[in-house]
């Protein structure tokens, strides 16, 4: 992509809407950044017709065993890296279950490494490296959609039989032209002309938001709107859990607490093991024949 041609993209544009942000006082700038922020759920709205079918599509997938991956570069990547570190501590799944590549590898995540977005060969190493497979998800994260590393990353991770979604905030971008499902939340230009970590990075978090939010429900990680697998690692997560076995189980605290005791503070274990009136050995049993699905241990006859 020429200069002339980076240089016509929405997220490079210079909006005349903000052409005195350095007149402005601190009240104007955060009014303006506020008004432009209330935009991107309309946008992400909009694009809700090509985020839907690829969520599907990557649930379906997790639920045979498959991996969500996301790969970036700078922002992006570390939006990726953020999303998914919040799922093992939100659904108990295993590092390796939901991970991100970020381009120049982990210390990119704290320092930028020059060129690293522009390396096509090593995006495409990192996929052969992550041994990715047909039953993967690889999600590209480029607020241009051109980004080198992301684009080869994808093609990649296509032509090993994973399923590919690329995700970008442009019209019409390579990166979707490279995935089987493109996702193009059109934010239009920055506040701060090319400073994509503003609204295209908002627009970003929305999406990988459902992304692995709803691929967890779907795959049996939450019972109503209560997350199940949380890990109780602290006060605030054990009186959490102790809330959850109350309101699931219809019993009061002390033996909310004494059934999560006994069940290392597993949610749906002494959920299970109370509603269903089964010892400790008998709930995990049923809820691993339930595939772990909570309304299923509990309904089933």
């Amino acid at each position: 992509m020429t200069a002339e041609d980076l240089g016509a993209l929405a997220t490079e544009a210079s909006d005349p809407r903000y052409a005195r942000l350095d007149q402005m006082s601190v009240a104007e700038l955060a009014q303006t950044m506020n008004d432009a922020d209330a935009t991107v759920p309309a946008a992400v709205q909009r694009a809700l017709p090509q985020i839907v079918p690829a969520i599907e599509a990557a649930a379906e997938r997790m639920a045979q065993g498959g991996r969500l991956v996301y790969v970036g570069a700078g922002t992006p990547g570390r939006i990726g890296v953020l999303d998914a570190s919040e799922c093992p501590p939100t659904f108990s799944t295993p590092p390796e279950l939901v991970f991100a590549i970020m381009a120049g590898g982990p210390g990119a995540i704290v320092n930028p490494v020059e060129g690293a977005e522009d390396d096509a060969e090593a995006g495409a190493a990192a996929i052969d490296a992550a041994d990715i497979g047909p039953l993967d998800t690889v999600i590209g994260i480029a607020s241009s959609g051109r980004t080198p590393y992301v684009v080869a990353a994808v093609r990649k991770a296509g032509e090993r039989g994973a399923l590919t979604v690329g995700l970008s905030c442009n019209a019409d971008t390579p990166l979707s032209a490279a995935a089987a499902h493109g996702i193009e939340v059109e934010v239009g230009p920055e506040v701060l002309s090319g400073s994509t970590r503003l609204k295209s990075g908002t627009a970003q978090k929305l999406v990988l938001n459902m992304f692995s939010t709803i691929a967890m429900v779907r795959n049996g990680k939450a019972y109503g709107n209560l997350m199940v697998d949380v890990k109780a690692t602290n006060h605030k997560l054990r009186e959490r859990a102790i809330r959850m076995v109350r309101t699931i189980a219809e019993v009061d605290r002390d033996t909310a607490t004494a059934a999560l005791e006994e069940a290392a503070w597993d949610v749906k274990v002494a959920s299970v093991m109370i509603r269903r009136g089964d010892d400790l050995a008998a709930a995990t049993a049923r809820l691993a024949a339930a595939a772990g699905r909570l309304r299923t241990a509990l309904e089933e006859n």
